[in-house]
């Protein structure tokens, strides 16, 4: 007869049924990412990056049907569990894509949310495999090792870009902005520096235009001085 301890033990989740859980996450994930990278793709400017999401596309086409020869290894129904995690990675990047940002600095940005992508697809994978190799499971582990690997390669190769042309693009454009935008400012203090001078100009021409008329007016007086001595003379 089997004790308490020993029912409540059978009646747990099992390691194989969690790795079965995670297969199930996987493969929704892998699904999402199926219809998200077109959209990514065509949002790139950079023809290099846009033919890394192509490469990777036709990858994860084939990564689904890693997992659902898994599951029939497993001898379990192809069935995903909605992936939260990838659904969230996926809407940030629908969100930059809706920014104003635009060439090489949008680029950086799809680099960014498809390496997400990619840590979070290493992450289950890794955890996959070792749970399939501690339950025998060992062609499992064989399978999704392949799939590992080419997310570990499509990570390396969007690293790769961003770091020899895409970051550097991006921040040339920066700085350019940055620097016309200065430029605008001075010119625009310039103008204003301008104004000042001309009105200051025009308050030291009228105070000079005032000085002179009393200079003026004094003349005909001593013009008058001068007759009425030569008249006491003669």
């Amino acid at each position: 007869m089997a004790t308490t301890q020993e029912s409540r033990q059978e009646s747990q989740p099992s390691l194989r049924e969690l790795m079965i859980d995670e297969i199930r996450d996987l493969y929704d994930a892998e699904r999402q990412l199926v219809k998200a990278l077109p959209k990514m793709a065509k949002g790139a400017s950079s023809g290099d990056l846009r033919s890394l999401i192509e490469a990777h596309l036709d990858e994860t086409q084939g990564q689904v049907k890693r997992l659902e020869r898994a599951f029939e290894l497993l001898e379990e129904r192809p069935r995903g569990k909605h992936c939260a995690g990838i659904a969230g990675i996926i809407k940030e990047g629908s969100d930059l894509l809706a920014e104003d940002f635009d060439g090489a600095v949008l680029d950086a940005g799809i680099i960014a949310g498809a390496q997400r992508a990619e840590h979070y697809e290493m992450g289950a994978y890794g955890s996959v495999i070792a749970w399939a190799r501690q339950i025998g499971e060992e062609e499992v582990a064989s399978l999704l090792e392949e799939t590992l690997e080419e997310e570990k390669g499509a990570d390396e190769k969007l690293s790769a870009l961003a770091e020899s042309t895409i970051n550097q693009q991006a921040a040339s454009g920066s700085r350019a902005g940055n620097g016309a935008a200065r430029s605008n400012g001075a010119a625009r203090s310039t103008r204003s520096t301008g104004d000042g001078r001309a009105s200051g100009r025009s308050s030291k021409n009228g105070s000079g235009s005032r000085s002179m008329a009393p200079s003026s007016s004094s003349r005909p007086g001593r013009n008058g001085s001068a007759s009425r001595s030569a008249s006491r003379r003669s």
